[in-house]
Order: structure tokens, then sequence, then C-alpha cells
């Protein structure tokens, strides 16, 4: 495990201190510094803290793949290995097709770069960061050039790859999908750290409304307390809905606060309880043999898994949130 503390300046101010272990995934929106943060560790930019503080960027042990992958268009696969090294390509021409091998594209090592696929240009890229034989591993968004129904395929292969090489990496995307694939999780927010744990943890419990939006939750809402219970909850208004709910928080009336559920946890159909809310169906997308639904209460939209046969848009159903799965926040800022 390898420990990062960086103070940050320019091009935006950054404080971070988090953990990389295995395949660990740096989250956050665009502009959120995730590529700042990248490059601050390979020393292209300007940073004080650990590791390697004061090293220049050639002496780091650091392979980086940048965004797009940026290998030279009129140079073979083997070429673009063989330039990390330094010194003549030819030269250096034995050790990167070992490189290639070991990213299984021995066999493309006379194609330019036009001639392979995105996943292929990507190994391509890989096998170049792998020729300064880095401690760490640093990508940028290794997985934003690649078609949607390419994306889980590349990314497990690349991480399976880099578990057999023993290498440890830092992946920056804003794609939670490859978060979920990953070891570790960290969420880069408001110019620090806003959560980070193994990824199965912070994944299933966000640690407040800004976790959950980076993680691409969809059923985030705000509410006003109304007020308390004695068993640490309270009764609050969502105004949004026109419905007042539970909460599992201590708060006193006039609290605002920001609450979640996860949407395979509402429970949604036309069979609903009698207390049920009354909702209209608005959106129903396939997925996988499952129907996600988008379902209008008032100005809210809240979304539920169903079955494929689930109600069509325009059919109204009754809507309860299961009190165990709610999550709820004080608001802050």
């Amino acid at each position: 495990m390898m420990r990062v503390q960086l103070c940050i300046a320019q091009p935006c101010r950054l404080d971070v201190d988090f953990e990389v272990d295995g395949f660990t995934v740096l989250l956050g929106a665009s502009g959120a510094g995730k590529s700042t943060v990248l490059k601050a560790l390979a020393g292209l930019l300007p940073s004080d803290g650990q590791p390697w503080a004061g090293l220049p960027p050639q002496r780091r042990p650091v392979g980086y793949m940048p965004q797009g992958h940026a290998l030279f268009p009129h140079w073979r696969a083997w070429q673009n290995v063989a330039y990390a090294f330094g010194g003549s390509l030819r030269a250096r021409r034995a050790q990167a097709l070992e490189l290639l091998d070991a990213v299984a594209l021995g066999d493309r090592a006379e194609h330019f770069p036009d001639q392979l696929s995105g996943g292929q240009q990507q190994r391509v890229a890989l096998a170049r960061a792998l020729a300064r034989a880095p401690q760490l591993l640093l990508l940028d968004e290794p997985t934003s050039a690649l078609d949607t129904n390419l994306r889980e395929t590349v990314a497990a292969e690349l991480i399976a790859r880099l578990r057999r090489l023993g290498i440890a990496a830092l992946a920056a995307t804003h794609d939670a999908t490859l978060a979920a694939m990953a070891d570790r999780v960290v969420l880069l927010g408001d110019g620090g750290i806003v959560q980070q744990g193994r990824a199965a943890e912070v994944l299933a419990q966000p640690a407040g409304i800004a976790a959950a939006a980076l993680l691409g939750r969809r059923n985030r809402f705000e509410a006003t307390v109304t007020g308390e219970h004695g068993d640490g909850s309270c009764r609050a208004r969502w105004a949004a809905a026109g419905v007042e709910l539970a909460l599992p928080l201590g708060a006193a009336p006039g609290t605002q606060v920001d609450w979640l559920i996860d949407e395979h946890a509402v429970r949604a159909g036309p069979q609903a309880g009698a207390d049920a809310w009354r909702g209209r169906v608005e959106h129903r997308m396939a997925r996988d043999g499952r129907s996600l639904l988008g379902i209008r209460l008032g100005e809210a939209l809240l979304w539920a898994w169903g079955d494929a046969d689930a109600p069509a848009p325009g059919v109204e159903v009754g809507v309860e949130l299961p009190a165990a799965a709610v999550r709820a926040w004080p608001r802050t800022g």
C-alpha cells in the first residue's frame, strides 16, 4: 500500500491524502482535478508532499498513460514502446517486443496505431508505460476513448493484466463502472478527498450526498425535518413529491437534509399497499432482462428497478420506500 499526500496550487488548489492499493480508482467529476493529481505524481506539475518529493520526472518510478493513449501515428507498435526506453529504437526492439508479448500484442508489433482497435491501442500505451518498470502506474481516463459496449471488457482485461504483472495502478476517471471493478476507490471533490476505502464498502455506503453523486446514485433528494422521534429518526417533508417520510436521522425541526435510496430498494407496482404513495411511470428502460422505471411523484423523479414486464409509461403505480434502505445527512453548504 502506498500513501499519497499532495498539496497542489496550480492549475487548481488541491490538498489530498489517500492510499493506493492494487488497482485504485480516483473517481471525480469533470474538472475536479483528477488529471492534476496524476500529473503531480508523475512530476509534470509542481506540488508539495509525498511520495517522491523533489524528484524530477525522469527519476520517478512511475509509468504514465495519458488520455487518448498519445501514440505516435507514424510509428509502429513496437517503435512506440521502444521510445520509452530512450536511445536507439532499433537497439530497444527486443525489449519492446517482450513488453508487447506481455500485453498479448506480440503479433501486432508491426502495425501502426490506425491499424489497431481502441483496446489494442490502449495495450500498446500500457506496454510503453511498463517500459519504465514502474512502482506505480498512472492511468488517465483509461476507458474514455472506448465505445460504451467495450469499456467493461477492456477495463476487465486491463485490471486482470496488471494484477498478473503485480503492478499497482491509480486510474483517474469519472466512470463509476470502472470504480466498481477496482480494489480501492478514492472519491475526489471540493478540492480534497470526499471518501476512500475498499471498493465494495465505498459503493455500498457512500459517506454523504457528495459521495453518492460521484458514485452515480440517481435517487438523491432534499427534505425539511418536521418532527423528531425518540428513536433517533425524524419525520421530514419531501416538498418536491408533496409527501412526508421517515428518515434515519436525529435532527431538529426545520433542519434541511439530503437523503437517498438505492433504486434496487424502491418498491413500486400496481399492487402496492394501501399506504403507498401514488406515482405515474414516466420512463421504462430495458436493462439485462429487467426494467429501470422513472416514476413521477409530484415534481420529483424517482428511479426503481422492476421486472421485464414492469408497467409501461403512463401507468399509475404505488411506491414504497423501506425505511431501512434510506440514508440521510444534514445539509451542508
